[in-house]
């Protein structure tokens, strides 16, 4: 917890209590059912929860938006973005079974109100929310495609409804993207090594370039 409170010290106590909740049952939960590689899993707070919650670092959201979370895995973005974010909702969306499996035992376990898991594809979902978030699930043009016609048109949040999408690297063939693309650097924002390469990549796909 020592990285999390650092980097987002205003946490309310039962944020605290909810992180910490949360690192404890993805340790638990990755001896059984593996969502986590064994070397990640002994950096989990800075791999997985600090890189996750980096997107709130180039992002300010209003109460009450909506997300997507798409090939979330065990849940992630969406389950450290839901603790941070408890105004906001969250549904976390993977074709995999045994991994939505350990999402919810995490969400059941930090008593997340804000967040349910959905079995499916992300072309076959016919939700509507503001942002659409990822990390790492498949070539960024590719997942645009996929998720684009989950998004509503809209302007609350510090920037206008779009994707989000954490990677690493740069973004070469994929600047093809249709509309309008900002790309952020995680290390502007934390100091450790491991955030060198990795970035945050911003899809407004209503703005036509």
């Amino acid at each position: 917890m020592q990285l999390i409170e650092s980097y987002f010290p205003d946490l309310t106590a039962k944020q605290k209590s909810q992180f910490k909740t949360a690192i404890q049952t993805y340790i638990h939960w990755n001896d059984k059912i593996n969502v986590i590689s064994r070397k990640d899993i002994l950096n989990l707070e800075e791999r997985h929860f600090l890189h996750t919650l980096s997107i709130s670092k180039f992002v300010q959201f209003a109460n009450h938006t909506r997300f997507a979370d798409i090939g979330t895995g065990g849940g992630f973005p969406g389950i450290p973005m839901a603790i941070l974010l408890p105004h906001c909702t969250f549904t976390l969306i993977d074709s995999i079974e045994k991994k939505l499996h350990v999402a919810s035992e995490v969400i059941t376990a930090c008593k997340l109100e804000n967040v349910t898991v959905l079995r499916a594809r992300a072309e076959a979902v016919d939700i509507r929310v503001d942002f659409v978030t990822g990390r790492a699930v498949e070539n960024l043009g590719v997942f645009v495609q996929r998720v684009q016609h989950m998004i509503r048109p809209g302007h609350l949040s510090s920037l206008p409804n779009g994707i989000l999408y954490l990677k690493g690297g740069d973004t070469p063939s994929e600047n093809k993207i249709k509309g309008q693309v900002l790309e952020y650097n995680l290390s502007s924002v934390f100091k450790e090594s491991f955030f060198e390469t990795k970035m945050l990549v911003y899809i407004n796909p209503f703005k036509r370039l």
